[in-house]
């Protein structure tokens, strides 16, 4: 399948991997993007520039594969060295940055000049645009379905997907709600040139977390992830766990008067007790409501094999059905228990 992701990155099939905190290291990076999608490194997940520049060379040991590095934007008192982080990425000839956060306009130069192609999410139509204004290549366009945050717009893909073709001149993929070839066939039809996976990637084999997360992702429903900390208007989309109840019970208590100072415990350095530790019920982390959609613990490679054999089946032949009455009812699909 070629799309204008396909063709802007240089990859098989038109599926990029989000930049993930303490699951984008190199052994999953290079398996998406050894079976044809777009791996991703998550960059302040290695703490300085120089471990970041040691994690890109172990990925280019395991793949002569494109893939890229996530650069997340976060408030200036705490940023970190982000013109050495880039520095680090341009040294090792990354060709690809996805930005998040904060606007990447002030690094745009440096990136641009170093030939590096930006794909930047983001949760709006209104800043897809300013990412389109100031050079970004592509866009991840996040729908409210999305694990992590999803803005405050509560905005979902079924809308915000064909507003981004009617506004937008740059290519975007579709965030949030994708699991599946139905994921990936409904974006390109809602104009979208492809679509990012998040959540869906650590329910691989690949992916370096725990195993407590990936059965934790297995047993789950699209029921089980909570919205978190909209009063600090930093909304998240989180799996439900028991410290997770907690901070929302603080939540209700504090209200309006709420300060992140509050759920500290809740949300700080949760990540590697999480994916490295397997620690379930130690805070907040991200996970998306297509949680539900997941059935098994594939490799990268079965995944995404399954997910473009399944999209050429639904786009020559159940959609062309419905057009010549061939179409036939799909059988229900049982939940791994």
């Amino acid at each position: 399948m070629k799309t204008a992701i396909t063709e802007l990155f240089g990859i098989q099939h038109p599926i990029i991997q989000g930049g993930m905190h303490f699951v984008g290291f190199a052994e999953l990076a290079s398996a998406v993007s050894n079976a044809g999608g777009l791996g991703i490194i998550t960059g302040l997940t290695q703490k300085t520039p120089e471990l970041l520049a040691k994690e890109i060379k172990k990925c280019q040991d395991m793949t002569d594969k494109p893939f890229g590095v996530n650069l997340t934007f976060l408030p200036t008192f705490a940023a970190p060295p982000y013109p050495e982080y880039i520095a680090a990425i341009r040294e090792a000839g990354i060709k690809a940055v996805e930005t998040a956060g904060r606007s990447p306009e002030q690094y745009m130069p440096a990136l641009k000049a170093a030939g590096i192609k930006v794909i930047h999410k983001c949760t709006s139509v209104r800043h897809s645009l300013k990412a389109e204004a100031i050079g970004c290549d592509a866009v991840s366009v996040d729908g409210f379905e999305c694990g992590g945050h999803p803005g405050e717009d509560d905005m979902p893909n079924m809308i915000l997907l064909p507003r981004a073709e009617e506004e937008l001149r740059i290519p975007f993929v579709a965030s949030g709600g994708m699991a599946d070839a139905r994921s990936l066939v409904a974006a390109l039809a809602m104009g979208a040139q492809g679509m990012n996976m998040g959540t869906r990637f650590i329910a691989t084999k690949e992916a370096p977390v725990h195993e407590n997360v990936k059965q934790a992702l297995l047993k789950a429903t699209e029921l089980d992830t909570r919205l978190v900390m909209r009063a600090l208007r930093n909304t998240e989309r989180v799996l439900n766990n028991k410290n997770v109840e907690k901070l929302i019970e603080i939540e209700k208590e504090k209200g309006k008067n709420l300060k992140i100072e509050d759920i500290m415990d809740q949300v700080a350095g949760v990540y590697p007790k999480v994916m490295l530790e397997g620690d379930m019920n130690a805070g907040a982390w991200s996970c998306g409501m297509m949680v539900g959609l997941i059935n098994d613990i594939p490799t990268c490679k079965e995944l995404i094999d399954r997910i473009m054999a399944d999209a050429e089946f639904i786009i020559r032949q159940r959609l062309t059905g419905f057009l010549d009455g061939t179409f036939t009812v799909s059988e229900p699909r049982k939940k791994v228990a």
